[in-house]
């Protein structure tokens, strides 16, 4: 049964500490590909989560302008999804599948019983690519049905957003066959990065 936590906020210090040494959907690509064979990244992406499980403390990571503006217009973007469905979105800290917290979402939101959702305030120009594809980016397909696997949820939203253009919303479903092999990527690659983290604490 997955375990939300709503006691703090995302990007907070307790945030951050949860997601310490954790896989999120965030970075599920980095284990897993669209296509569901095994990331190129993924095992440069376990020695970055053994150390931090190591050494206790995530690494600073890179973040441009254009992602602090998308983090500032993310409020907006989710009053007027409320607007447009008539419906509340819960904001929730992270939310892990079990008790075992061997990974983890942090979405957007919460909707009701079964729903979630993923907001983007891409720059303009993405934004307009989005919305005249006129569906899920493959570049946040992983992420999403991570989301639905680990929340425990039928549908998941996507939202694309920004000022002065129209929205981009689409329906996801859960894909019940990449959520399979999701699983089993993610089981053996938590038992590797268990070992790996023996390993490391071995090394006096």
């Amino acid at each position: 049964m997955a375990l939300i936590i709503d006691t703090f906020e995302q990007g907070s210090p307790e945030w951050f500490a949860a997601c310490c040494g954790n896989p999120g959907a965030s970075n599920i690509d980095k284990i897993i590909t669209s296509t569901g064979a095994r990331s190129k990244q993924r095992d440069e992406f376990m020695m970055q989560l053994a150390g931090e499980q190591v050494c206790g403390k995530r690494e600073d990571t890179f973040q441009s302008q254009a992602m602090l503006n998308g983090i500032e217009r993310e409020e907006s973007a989710r009053s007027l999804f409320e607007m447009v469905k008539s419906v509340e979105i819960k904001k929730v800290g992270i939310v892990y599948k079990d008790e075992k917290r061997l990974f983890h979402c942090s979405p957007d939101g919460l909707i009701g019983d079964n729903q979630g959702i993923e907001i983007k305030n891409p720059m303009m120009k993405t934004h307009v690519k989005y919305l005249l594809a006129g569906r899920l980016p493959t570049e946040y397909f992983c992420q999403i049905q991570m989301s639905l696997y680990v929340a425990e949820r039928e549908l998941w939203y996507f939202m694309s957003a920004y000022e002065g253009l129209p929205p981009l919303i689409i329906e996801v479903q859960r894909d019940e066959e990449f959520i399979k092999k999701l699983e089993s990527e993610l089981n053996a690659f938590n038992s590797e990065l268990l070992t790996m983290v023996k390993k490391l604490e071995s090394i006096k």
